[in-house]
């Protein structure tokens, strides 16, 4: 089914009213938030029924209904959405060697349907206890932002020079070398002259 930009806005308006209220939107309430005439709003509707992307029942004012294909490829897109490719494990204690895998870290199933998107975004599994002052877990989730750069404070993923991967917080000194900082007293902070940030610790999930 072939939807215009303009068809589709109209669909999404429907669905954003259904979740936030329960109902569906009226003509007027339609062509207030497009911006649009009630008129034009009404030619968009009746486009959309022929389609049969939408149901309207007669003499009702709040009766439009998405079709279940619509609302079907709509619950693909938001599953898909709820997907981070899960990466490997990430040492929060000794670093460990990096390694890569296709799994992926389904936040639907761990969270429900409500939590949040952002593009570029990986997660991995944590190992070990260096970070656990600041609430991160030997087997947490930590999502994390790829960018290549960081500043002071940072939660990092950081490749070192070795080719290993660690996550610590970043600190770059004055004398120009980089202070990998766990949050366990237990643990030394990594001193080096060089490393890759690999991306920056957007979010922490556990699941009980």
């Amino acid at each position: 089914m072939n939807l215009t930009p303009k068809q589709l806005e109209v669909i999404e308006l429907i669905r954003q009213c259904q979740n936030d209220h329960g109902y569906s939107p009226t003509m007027q309430e339609l062509a207030e938030q497009i911006g649009v005439s009630k008129v034009t709003v009404f030619e968009r509707i009746e486009a959309l029924i022929r389609k049969g992307a939408l149901t309207r029942e007669a003499n009702r004012a709040r009766s439009l209904s998405i079709a279940e294909s619509i609302t079907e490829r709509y619950e693909k897109k938001e599953n898909a959405a709820m997907r981070f490719p899960l990466v490997g494990r990430i040492a929060a204690g000794m670093p460990i060697e990096r390694c890569e895998d296709s799994e992926t870290l389904d936040l639907t199933s761990m969270f429900g349907p409500r939590v949040g998107q952002r593009g570029d975004t990986f997660a991995l599994r944590v190992e070990g206890e260096s970070m656990k002052d600041e609430g991160i877990l030997d087997g947490d989730f930590v999502l994390v932002q790829k960018q290549s750069t960081a500043k002071n404070g940072d939660r990092v993923v950081a490749l070192l020079p070795d080719g290993e991967t660690t996550l610590k917080t970043f600190y770059k000194e004055t004398n120009g070398t980089i202070r990998l900082q766990p949050a366990n007293t237990e643990f030394d902070p990594i001193i080096v002259k060089h490393c890759v940030v690999q991306g920056i610790v957007t979010g922490v999930l556990r699941s009980y």
